[in-house]
């Protein structure tokens, strides 16, 4: 799919999310504020670059003007897999208002993401998914593709070859229970009576992730009401059982052992069927209350719920159960939010799972700097504007834990004000610092305000989850629910790493308590390799990259051996052609950490975890740098199939359209600026 030719589809407008803002004006008239740079890089700045290096990142810069919307924010597609729109499909079907027009574009979109062999994958040349493979094969049924038809017959067969419905996911067995073609008898239990457990029990809603919480509360009360939605004798799945189901077939595997936390888990879910099958639940009509009650109040003024799809599109089903109309306010802008996730052509549709603005538009003005535009350039000012207006100074769901925090930072999506995190918060703030704003006090007091929050945000282990404090019961993800394994936020080496680089640009010593205690957890989190594990970038490259930046700019000392030790296991994973690349199957199997094929963005962040250490002219830096300007296409963008973000490790996979080429021209432009506007030539 090229992105360039989609629109945003908005209740208000409409625009291509490619549609450049008027050519911008980089002559020297433009910026009245230009001798602090070198009049060498002015020059090549201004048009006349006169070496591959210079005219590599003129063209990236240019894109990125060109690129620029006019409101000031950049923003790209985020990609995942196709069950975010095969639920789409879904719920239109559940709530009765199919519009066929939309659904044969939705369909058409699907139909193009299926491979040669029938299934679909969770990343681009991943393997066959059979969950995903399943909601795929359910939502073209439901928009009138027959069994017999050759993309069902392929993907049928892949499906029962992997064990039929009965090896699905949770998720996709709650969806074919909500249509009658799973028993929720076989669905985990997750009681809805969990509401009413208070902040300070060892188990509540706030010991979850801030994304399986917003996701969870919802669905616990469709499971508690157990709706179905029955479709007609041509849109049902039952080929896809091996054979009729059995009572015995609604268990769950237990783990070899007696006594492991899993079997113990799974008895426990034996015992919540047994009280949920009661028709004396004294409590259930309070949870649910008390759920309807959370669900009104998380709902942004836009209609989003926690800035996903899960959660927006489980709470409309949540409200649907309980009675309210299509065109009840909270259902009518839920659904109003979730199309403007959507991106579409004449053709086709896709649901994006989330929106990524402010993470978009931060790494695009690290990426412009970088590339030595001026910082009081009316276009960086403008796009800081943007950033400095959605500050979040809103208490959310975070408070539970840091009472005494106050509010402050930036969260992923145009607004998620209960939900901001410390990654975007702290790359915000390093990308607005040095750039001239229309009010210098607001960006001042929001700078504070956002450090504040992050530094705040700090676990007892050291370490920096994204949304949450000390989300760190890992129990969570053992019970049955939790085949993700993704219920709980707990501190990473990245985002801790982001704090620290956080802590150094503002001029933080790494004596300082806070970093005292973060660079005690990097060193416990380092692999024996060398390198870090990325929890939100694919993977050991992702992480490597994040904290060695960190350790640098804290005022490490970079020659230290934990270091070189990881600087040497970026050299030894240099590819042939001089760039990097790590497949996501890295996440299953830790003999491919750091392999696979190059790609422009693994590149980028090779290479400034390597500038970090101090190898900016080393013949690995000079490789890697070859190999950007080689792959750079005439209009200053890279192509990159691969998904390089991540979701979930192993089970949700993201490919951040903007990442290919906002992080190459980070790295060209630092690798410029050390080097005085040169590149080397490679051994």
């Amino acid at each position: 799919m090229n992105p360039g030719k989609y629109q945003i589809s908005t209740s208000l407008t409409s625009f291509n999310i490619e549609t450049a803002a008027p050519v911008l004006d980089i002559s020297p008239k433009a910026s009245s504020k230009v001798h602090h740079l070198p009049p060498s890089i002015w020059k090549r700045m201004v048009g006349e670059a006169n070496n591959p290096l210079d005219q590599a990142i003129e063209r990236s810069r240019d894109f990125f003007f060109r690129e620029q919307l006019p409101g000031g924010y950049w923003w790209a597609e985020l990609e995942s897999n196709v069950t975010i729109t095969a639920e789409y499909i879904m719920l239109f079907h559940f709530l009765g208002m199919v519009d066929k027009v939309r659904e044969r574009k939705l369909a058409n979109y699907i139909l193009s993401k299926q491979t040669a062999e029938g299934f679909w994958t969770l990343w681009y040349n991943g393997p066959g998914d059979l969950s995903t493979t399943i909601e795929a094969y359910f939502a073209l049924k439901l928009a009138g593709y027959p069994a017999e038809h050759e993309a069902m017959v392929k993907a049928r067969e892949f499906i029962l070859a992997n064990g039929g419905i009965l090896k699905s996911r949770v998720f996709t067995k709650i969806f074919l229970a909500m249509f009658g073609e799973f028993s929720w008898l076989g669905v985990p239990s997750m009681p809805v009576e969990l509401m009413l457990l208070p902040d300070w029990a060892y188990l509540n809603v706030y010991e979850f992730s801030s994304w399986a919480r917003a996701t969870i509360i919802p669905l616990s009360l469709v499971m508690a009401e157990r709706p179905v939605c029955k479709v007609p004798p041509w849109a049902r799945v039952q080929e896809l059982y091996l054979r009729p189901p059995r009572p015995i077939d609604y268990t769950f595997t237990k783990e070899d052992g007696i006594f492991t936390l899993k079997n113990f888990f799974i008895g426990v879910d034996h015992l919540l069927k047994v009280y949920e099958s009661s028709p004396i639940r004294p409590f259930k009509k309070k949870a649910i209350a008390t759920t309807e009650q959370w669900i009104l109040e998380h709902q942004e003024s836009t209609g989003d719920w926690g800035g996903i799809q899960p959660a927006m599109l489980n709470s409309i089903l949540a409200l649907h159960c309980l009675g309210y109309a299509n065109d009840h306010p909270a259902i009518a802008k839920g659904l109003e939010a979730l199309a403007n996730f959507c991106i579409e052509d004449e053709e086709s549709i896709v649901l994006q799972s989330c929106v990524s603005p402010v993470w978009d538009t931060a790494l695009a003005l690290v990426a412009m700097q970088e590339a030595g535009v001026p910082t009081d350039h009316p276009a960086l000012v403008k796009a800081a504007k943007w950033l400095l207006d959605l500050e979040v100074r809103r208490k959310g769901d975070w408070q539970v834990k840091s009472p005494e925090l106050e509010p402050g930072g930036w969260a992923f999506e145009f607004l998620n004000d209960w939900y901001p995190d410390v990654d975007d918060s702290g790359f915000v703030i390093m990308a607005i610092k040095n750039i001239k704003a229309t009010d210098s006090k607001h960006k001042e007091q929001a700078i504070k305000r956002g450090i504040a929050w992050c530094l705040g945000m700090q676990s007892q282990n050291g370490g920096w989850g994204a949304f949450d404090k000390d989300n760190t019961k890992h129990m969570l993800n053992k019970i049955p629910f939790a085949d993700l394994e993704a219920l709980i936020d707990p501190p990473t080496a990245d985002l801790t790493g982001r704090m620290l680089e956080l802590m150094g640009n503002f001029n933080y010593s790494k004596n300082n308590p806070i970093a005292v205690r973060a660079l005690e957890f990097i060193k416990k989190e380092q692999e024996p390799e060398g390198p870090w594990w990325g929890r939100w970038g694919v993977n050991y490259i992702y992480g490597s990259w994040s904290v060695l930046c960190g350790l640098e700019a804290i005022g490490e000392d970079m020659t230290l051996p934990y270091i070189k030790k990881a600087v040497n296991w970026f050299k030894s994973k240099q590819n042939i052609d001089g760039g990097w690349g790590e497949v996501c199957e890295s996440y299953f199997d830790r003999s491919l950490m750091g392999s696979g094929p190059s790609t422009a963005s693994q590149t980028a962040w090779a290479l400034l975890a390597l500038i970090a250490a101090g190898e900016v002219n080393s013949q690995a830096a000079a490789r890697g740098i070859d190999y950007l300007l080689s792959h750079q296409k005439q209009d200053g963008t890279w192509d990159e199939d691969a998904f390089t973000g991540t979701g979930f490790p192993k089970f949700f996979m993201i490919k951040y359209h903007i990442y290919r080429n906002c992080f190459p021209l980070t790295a060209l432009g630092k690798y410029r600026r050390l080097t005085g506007g040169e590149a080397k030539q490679k051994q």
